[in-house]
């Protein structure tokens, strides 16, 4: 080696001695590596981690080693002003042989033998390579447990917050419910995930639980809101209920208005549920259920009340459209006849005979809207050479 290359040599091993240095100091800075320094951890993680401690202690060791090289060469390089040949030969001795040593382990004595032991040598380049491998070894432990605490121990600091959510509403509530359970399964949770992230994955049952808490935040926000509004719900569904009374009258009159000039089945008569839903509400009013269930309650009567006048507006709707349609089909027969007449065929007996059937049902009361509605289908195709 010449002079230009052992002085360009000395100087790119000492930035990479520096740079090296910066690595070590990141990875003992890094906060996952100091949280497990104390930890304690099991099944899988533990034995990860443990044989990334091995490697950690063997990269730490040839550091030392690489290090104690490279400061004998900057002293044989300080000795003198100009490097002398046995000074160069020195220092390409130490930057490019093989002059890193490595004690020989101690082995157990179960693996020993009473052959000599022998050290390794390593070159610089070889110790750097092996450095690097290690400190990928130990890096890629760290980042694996780094992904899962990052993943998922937000997610139990969310299951937590819910959980304290509903204790803090059920105060508000003056109510109490058995989150023994949740509280139990949250804690075991976090002990697996935090003493053995690299084991089983805890994310289905943290996802379980997850909706579980937030199900019952979300039951214990509405209690608290329904207690609340208690008082204008209630004013609110008693009005409503006077509409389903008012709603059911009508179709009731509408029945009744309606089964003396149409023919109507049984099933046609309206149900009523106004006194049904009144003791729904008087069955809430006396409840000693919790907020949470008479929430649910409060809301399922509120749905059905809207469904009950809704249902009943239908009814007499539908009622007073069967008079509209046998007064449609009295026109629609009206029409028939007098295109019976342009055609000459109002004196022929078989139409003549159809669309007395037709008129006799139509007029009848209560009227067969089915039989009718057919009749005069019949008389129009007879009429039209058998097309409606």
């Amino acid at each position: 080696m010449s002079r230009e290359g052992a002085e360009h040599a000395l100087r790119s091993r000492a930035d990479e001695r520096d740079r090296i240095s910066g690595d070590l100091l990141d990875l003992e800075s890094h906060t996952t590596y100091r949280l497990l320094k104390g930890a304690s951890l099991r099944g899988a993680t533990r034995l990860r981690w443990a044989a990334a401690q091995e490697s950690l202690a063997a990269l730490w060791a040839l550091n030392d080693a690489y290090r104690a090289v490279l400061r004998d060469a900057e002293q044989v390089r300080a000795a003198r002003g100009r490097l002398g040949a046995e000074q160069l030969a020195r220092i390409t001795e130490l930057l490019m042989g093989p002059s890193v040593v490595l004690p020989a382990a101690v082995a157990p004595v179960e693996q020993r033998s009473l052959l000599p032991r022998s050290d390794e040598r390593l070159t610089l380049d070889a110790t750097v390579a092996r450095m690097d491998a290690a400190f990928r070894e130990v890096t890629a432990a760290l980042n694996d447990i780094d992904a899962v605490w990052n993943t998922v121990l937000p997610r139990l600091d969310e299951a937590d917050a819910d959980l304290r959510r509903v204790r803090e509403l059920e105060r508000e509530l003056g109510e109490a419910a058995d989150l023994a359970g949740p509280e139990s399964e949250l804690r075991r949770l976090r002990a697996a995930v935090v003493e053995d992230p690299l084991g089983p994955s805890a994310e289905q049952d943290l996802d379980r639980l997850a909706r579980l808490l937030s199900g019952l935040r979300a039951e214990a926000e509405l209690a608290v809101v329904v207690k609340g509004e208690y008082a204008r719900r209630r004013e609110n569904l008693v009005a409503a209920l006077d509409l389903v009374r008012a709603a059911e009258s009508e179709a009731r009159l509408a029945h009744g208005a309606v089964v003396v000039k149409i023919a109507l089945p049984p099933q046609a008569q309206p149900r009523g549920r106004v006194e049904e839903l009144s003791a729904g509400l008087a069955g809430l009013d006396a409840s000693a259920d919790p907020w949470v269930v008479r929430a649910r309650r409060l809301a399922a009567l509120e749905e059905e009340t809207r469904r009950a006048a809704e249902q009943a507006r239908a009814t007499a709707k539908a009622l007073y459209g069967l008079v509209g349609r046998r007064d449609e089909l009295r026109g629609r027969l009206g029409a028939c006849q007098a295109m019976a007449v342009r055609k000459g065929l109002a004196e022929d007996p078989a139409t003549g005979e159809l669309y007395e059937r037709a008129r006799t049902l139509l007029w009848s009361a209560p009227c067969d809207l089915t039989r009718a509605a057919a009749a005069v289908e019949t008389y129009q195709r007879a009429i039209s050479g058998g097309k409606a």
